[in-house]
Order: C-alpha cells, then structure tokens, then sequence
C-alpha cells in the first residue's frame, strides 16, 4: 500500500522507501510506500520528479520519475524511471518538480472553480467530463449553454476570484456525512471521501467537490481562467476550453505581443484593430470579387477570339486560358451549337456544350483516360484535371469525329 503524502501536505520533498519493482518495456517502475508524486486520475497529469539514494558501495544514484500511475486493485502508486533503479528496500529521498504541479494544481482549482460559476449561472448546467492534461484544459457540460451563458460564467468567476479570498479546505469525510455539504456533483467514491472545498472569510463555501486532485491554497492563485472557445462534440454536451493561472497569463500577454504588433503595422491602436482587420476583410472581398469578375470577362474575350473548327457537326473552340479562374466563364453562355474546350498550364481542363447531341461529360471523361486525368460533370458542362494537357486536347479531337 503506498501512502498519498499529496493528500496530506504541500510539501514537494519526502522520504520513502522502495517496495515493489518491475520492467515494462519502455521503462522500469517502483512502488514505495508513501510518495507526494501525483499519478494520472480525475482528468489531471501525473507529477514529475526524482528519487536520490545511496547504493550498496555508498556511491549517489539519482532517477528521474516520468509518469506516476495509480494501481487501485493493489493499492499502489507506480513510478516510471529513467536513470538508475533503486532495488526493492531501499530507503529514497523524493522531489516533486514544483513548476509542473503548481501549473496541475492551478488548472484543477481552475476547472472547479470555472464549473461551479457556470452552475451559479444556470443549475442545469453540469460536468459531464474534465481533462487538465495540457495547457488548454477541457469542461464538457451537459445543459446547452449559449455564448451569452458562458461569457456570464466567465465574468462571474473572474469578478469573484478578484474580491473574494476563498480559501482551500481538504477534510476527509465518510460516505453517509455527505449530505451535510452543498456537494456540486454527487461522489463517485463510497467510504471515507476527500472533499475540495472553496470557502469564503465567512465561512459561506463557493465551491464542494469530491476529489483526490492537487489544487492551489487560494482560489485567487489560479486566476485568471479564460475561456478561449466552445464546440459542440458527440453526446449532446458543449465543449469549453479554458487556461488557468500561469499559462494563461502567459497566452494572454502573448497574445497581446501579437495583436500590438499588427496594430502598428496597421497603424491603429490595439482596441481598433477588430475594426481594422473587418475593413480590410470587405476589401479583400470586394476586390475579389472584381478579380472574378475580371477574370470572366478576359476567359470569353479569349474564347470569343479564337478560331472556330468544324468537327463533323460540331463548331468547336479550343481556348488556352492564363488562369483556372477563368475556366468557368468560358465554358457557359454559348452560342447555340458550339461546344468549348478550355485548358490552362496548370492542368485544369473543361468542356462546355451547346450542341444537341455532344454529351460534356462523355468526351472529357474520354480525353481524361487517355490523358491520365480525373474529372466529371453535366452533359452541357464538365471539369476536370489532367497531368498531360497536350494529350487531352488531342483525344477531344479524336472524340468529335464522332458527336458522343
């Protein structure tokens, strides 16, 4: 059984000594009987760290931990290394590493603190699932929140987090005392129950959560929270992505870096520059749409110019175009019996058809294979691409000796 010293204390060093070993076949484990290594669970990354000890012939042996795992049927924490192993019985000096269990512990404050402002918004919306795994941390909810439902969460907390001190409690409370606490969600654990709870200089609790995570002493320590998107995922629940503490303190002001930058280039200032990149955006829009438009009107100028052949039946004209913009246009609006072939450099192709009886689709599928290409369409308009467009118009010439 190893003890969970993270339960306990906040301390990062610790003195354990090595019960069980074994090799995957990655990496070595050992198990000890008491560490302040937190292994993966409830959404949260395990703690990372080392083990020091003494070997045999009094020499120093260090072993960096890479992941820590909870063995529940056993009642163990396992400990993956790299480095040296400590044989089973050795007495080891443990440290977690500060840095990542501070970010672990502010985004799990955060993820309870965030879930209980979107209750105190509407009481239907509720936790379907949580990862902190990584920087942009996850809260699936059930309850359909709107845009407007979550913005009011979000200013709730951080207007909540910057008057109120709330403090962190960790009692430890058996299963049939629960009732006594306002519990957010009901416990998925039965016997003695670790609570994380949120309280106010009052006494008045923000936030009761049955839970075996780390988390910060002050609920301020993980502000700010931000969300910085929602999406709706399978099951029906709402996907909300948030960073906490540290980190998106650290996005934010990257964030900031990036969009002042663009505001001086842009020669307004950073609060203008929504309003900037829309004005730009419309031009954009608008020009090209004159490019479109310039781009139809150059393709039938050139179709109209070239040189009308007589196929069988068929009055044909062959365009080469400078650009696939411009394959569109040339291909629709023909005069009554004319068929249009036009290819650009790039490989892209096309027929149209104003004839009765010259299906688009059977000539150029015809020219496709016997040029290497891929495509399709209507019998009055077809498309496509081929490697080989010298070969492509070839085989069209081939195809209306023969109206298809």
């Amino acid at each position: 059984m190893t003890r969970a010293l993270y339960h306990t204390t906040h301390d990062l060093l610790f003195t354990a000594r090595v019960t069980h070993a074994h090799a995957h076949t990655h990496a070595h484990e050992v198990a000890l009987d008491a560490t302040a290594l937190y292994p993966e669970s409830g959404g949260q990354a395990s703690d990372t760290g080392t083990l020091r000890w003494t070997d045999a012939g009094g020499d120093a042996r260090v072993a960096t931990v890479t992941h820590s795992r909870r063995d529940r049927a056993a009642g163990l924490i396992w400990h993956a290394l790299t480095g040296d192993v400590p044989p089973v019985g050795t007495p080891v000096a443990g440290e977690v590493d500060a840095a990542r269990r501070w970010r672990h512990s502010q985004r799990h404050s955060a993820e309870h603190l965030l879930a209980q402002a979107f209750v105190r918004v509407n009481p239907a919306f509720t936790v379907d699932a949580v990862n902190m795994t990584g920087p942009e941390c996850t809260l699936d909810l059930r309850g359909d929140p709107a845009e407007t439902h979550v913005r009011a969460a979000e200013v709730l907390l951080r207007e909540t987090l910057g008057r109120t001190d709330l403090t962190l409690e960790t009692p430890v409370v058996p299963d049939h005392d629960l009732h006594l606490y306002p519990l957010r969600r009901g416990a998925k654990v039965s016997g003695d129950v670790r609570l994380v709870i949120f309280r106010d200089g009052q006494g008045e609790p923000f936030d009761v959560s049955a839970c075996g995570g780390t988390h910060v002493p002050r609920a301020s320590m993980a502000a700010p929270v931000v969300i910085l998107r929602t999406e709706r995922v399978k099951g029906g629940v709402t996907r909300v992505t948030f960073m906490a503490g540290e980190e998106a303190g650290a996005f934010l002001s990257s964030v900031y870096t990036d969009a002042r930058r663009l505001a001086v280039g842009f020669s307004v200032p950073v609060e203008r520059l929504p309003e900037r990149v829309e004005a730009l955006s419309a031009e954009r829009a608008a020009l090209a749409s004159q490019l479109d438009a310039l781009h139809a009107a150059h393709a039938r100028t050139l179709r109209d110019a070239s040189a009308a052949q007589t196929h069988g039946t068929v009055t044909l004209r062959l365009v080469t175009l400078p650009d696939p913009a411009g394959l569109l246009p040339a291909l629709t609006d023909l005069n009554p019996g004319e068929v249009v072939v036009a290819v650009t450099d790039a490989g892209r192709v096309g027929i149209g058809s104003a004839h009765p009886d010259l299906n688009a689709a059977g000539v150029l599928r015809a020219a496709l294979n016997a040029s290497g290409g891929k495509g399709g369409g209507r019998p009055d308009l077809a498309q496509g691409s081929t490697p080989d467009v010298a070969a492509f118009t070839h085989a069209v010439r081939g195809a209306l000796t023969t109206p298809a």
